[in-house]
């Protein structure tokens, strides 16, 4: 891969297992927004069943933003979860080429390309999603969330920053607030 080059645009990969990755690529997206950017975030696991804040804001301020997940793997089936993910990918696929964002958000897409319970790598290919990261339209940044990226994803990154936990009040037993984590 080339050197880093705002001209060329940027490849961010927020991971790790500490909060905060969907967090930082939203603020990225408000900053970038408000440079006048248009902004694209597709979110591979998240689920339009479920209202999350993001979804409410961005919605409200035009910017567009696209559940195509359907939740947590361990609630539905792998054939579900597999279409999901080909669905998203084809979507993203498609955004990414026609070159009409300034930026994008694959929002979780590091989870989908890390998932082992069930096959993917036809859905979801590791080397598709690597060939349109090096090959995007010149100038539109793309950023990449989500626990366990990829050692191929964070070698051809131009950022990476690993979210590491040092505390977290769900170990005291608080589930998911609201405004906080959705």
């Amino acid at each position: 891969m080339s050197k880093p080059s705002k001209e060329r645009g940027l490849t961010l990969v927020y991971t790790g297992d500490g909060k905060g990755k969907t967090t930082a690529a939203i603020g990225l997206a408000v900053r970038a927004v408000g440079r006048g950017f248009k902004v694209l975030i597709i979110q591979f696991i998240k689920s339009p069943q479920r209202t999350y804040g993001e979804k409410i804001v961005f919605d409200k301020l035009g910017i567009g933003i696209h559940q195509m997940g359907i939740g947590f793997t361990w609630l539905k089936t792998p054939e579900e979860h597999r279409e999901a993910l080909r669905t998203a990918w084809a979507y993203a696929k498609e955004c990414i080429m026609k070159g009409e964002h300034d930026l994008i958000i694959l929002d979780e897409i590091n989870n989908a390309l890390a998932i082992s319970t069930f096959p993917i790598d036809d859905v979801l290919p590791l080397s598709d999603v690597l060939g349109v990261i090096r090959n995007r339209p010149q100038g539109m940044h793309l950023v990449l969330t989500g626990r366990n990226a990829q050692p191929e994803v964070v070698e051809i990154a131009d950022l990476v920053t690993e979210m590491n936990p040092v505390k977290h009040y769900y170990g005291e037993g608080v589930s998911a607030v609201m405004g906080i984590e959705m």
